[in-house]
């Protein structure tokens, strides 16, 4: 299990290589004019390797979108239980993509990742294959973020529950979302709401040369998406 686990941490180590690798060729080649060869040298592998971790060049800077989502839903499933579901996607904008809002070390990374994510963005405007890279790392959070915001939404559920002295067990009493059921018609749109509300945030900010931890950045964009939100029904349609 040990080995399983230190043996995945490697492939994740090289694919992270591989994408910044790739992400910084296409800075100073552009797409086009980068091959999956050249991105292979310069991260140190074989090209054979490089095709057993991406099956595209394009492909290669999945990590660098992948991580800046998997940030965000992972800020959403941290916030306080307390906060509402609007609060919570608003704290959790504030964590993810305000690199001012972490401690030093984790400042650095994510304002390098975001300004990854920003010269990438701009390559894709013409460039569908990376856009299509783009937009499949999005479909992956939202599909994360609706099993975060059912539980967050089945918990709320039976602790309002349980202070009115209601059964939570009983049908239709959670929000939620349970086993492996479908995921309910206001549950998908309330993760594609918030999913859009981050995405739109991104992309006019990858758009400027604001800094990422101004009023103009990512994550005060976001703040102020959600908060226009507020009233969307978040637990039910």
């Amino acid at each position: 299990m040990a080995g399983s686990s230190l043996n995945e941490r490697r492939k994740a180590a090289t694919r992270r290589d591989i994408a910044q690798t790739a992400a910084a060729l296409f800075v100073e080649h552009g797409p086009r004019a980068t091959r999956a060869e050249d991105i292979a040298r310069a991260a140190g592998i074989s090209p054979r390797t490089f095709f057993r971790y991406f099956a595209t060049k394009e492909e290669s800077v999945t990590p660098v979108f992948a991580e800046g989502t998997q940030r965000w839903v992972d800020a959403v499933r941290a916030a306080p239980d307390a906060l509402s579901v609007p609060d919570a996607l608003i704290w959790a904008a504030d964590t993810a993509l305000d690199p001012a809002a972490a401690d030093r070390a984790d400042s650095v990374a994510n304002s390098q990742s975001l300004e990854w994510v920003r010269s990438l963005l701009r390559m894709a405007e013409d460039d569908p294959a990376l856009r299509s890279v783009w937009n499949d790392a999005c479909f992956a959070a939202e599909t994360a973020l609706l099993d975060v915001l059912a539980e967050r939404l089945a918990a709320q559920a039976q602790s309002s529950g349980c202070a009115h002295g209601e059964d939570s067990g009983r049908t239709g009493a959670s929000p939620g979302r349970t086993g492996g059921d479908p995921a309910p018609n206001h549950l998908r749109l309330a993760a594609a709401v918030a999913s859009t509300a981050i995405r739109v945030s991104v992309e006019c900010w990858a758009a400027t040369d604001a800094p990422a931890d101004g009023p103009q950045g990512p994550g005060a964009l976001a703040a102020r998406n959600f908060e226009s939100l507020r009233e969307f029904p978040w637990s039910s349609t």
